[in-house]
């Protein structure tokens, strides 16, 4: 596995990490995603952190099994540390842990931050938020294009945007509307070049569980493209 693969693959077992078990009966959930642990662990070549979820992993056996289950939750962020310093520098940041939402706000800002000619932000729940907390991130001249859901769009973004226009004429903002339940995904697309994909909505990023902002590489254009296609049949916002 590569070294950006591994840093990924163990920020998302900690995104998707199952509730501890209470009892003896481990649920299918449970075994599954001690399976994917155990493998991603053993792929670090790391005999310290392998030995420790190899006991960790017993423990869930016994009575001691919340706090076995903790100990392992502390060796995945061990792991995720390790991988994090060799790791490309693009795939850096690119996993936003729970609760850290400065961290989430640095990293939507440098992906922001970075583009020269166009942001395009889909969200099917975007609030006033976007604009408070992400709005002064792109270069000032570079258009921010909000791309929501008619049907999930909260009633904040509208008069924000308008205030918006007024206070900053030199950052243009525009917001399209698309048909109720088409859009699904979170992204973040720049300079229609680069794709990231979020796992949770801008307004809830890291608040109350793990989030990951992940590099899309293999099918960067197809979702480039497709997400233009949706931006231009769109309703713009009255």
């Amino acid at each position: 596995m590569q070294p950006d693969q591994r840093y990924r693959q163990i920020g998302r077992l900690i995104e998707i990490a199952p509730p501890a078990p209470r009892n003896d009966n481990l649920s299918l959930e449970l075994m599954r995603w001690v399976g994917q642990v155990s493998a991603v662990i053993a792929d670090t070549k790391n005999l310290l952190l392998q030995a420790e979820i190899s006991i960790a992993i017993d423990g869930l056996q016994h009575p001691g099994r919340a706090d076995s289950f903790q100990k392992i939750m502390i060796t995945l962020y061990k792991a995720l540390g390790e991988a994090e310093l060799i790791a490309p520098a693009d795939a850096k940041g690119s996993f936003v842990p729970v609760g850290n939402t400065f961290d989430a706000f640095s990293a939507v800002s440098k992906i922001l931050g970075s583009a020269r000619h166009d942001v395009l932000l889909v969200d099917p729940y975007l609030d006033d938020s976007v604009l408070v907390d992400f709005g002064g991130c792109a270069p000032e001249g570079v258009p921010v294009r909000l791309l929501t859901d008619e049907a999930t769009v909260k009633p904040s973004l509208a008069p924000a945007v308008a205030r918006w226009k007024v206070q900053y004429p030199s950052r243009p903002v525009e917001v399209r509307l698309s048909p109720a339940r088409t859009l699904h995904d979170r992204a973040i697309f720049i300079d229609n070049a680069i794709a990231w994909t979020v796992t949770q909505s801008l307004k809830d990023l890291a608040k109350r569980s793990p989030a990951e902002l992940v590099r899309v590489d293999d099918t960067a254009s197809l979702k480039i493209s497709a997400y233009d296609a949706l931006w231009h049949a769109a309703q713009l916002c009255p």
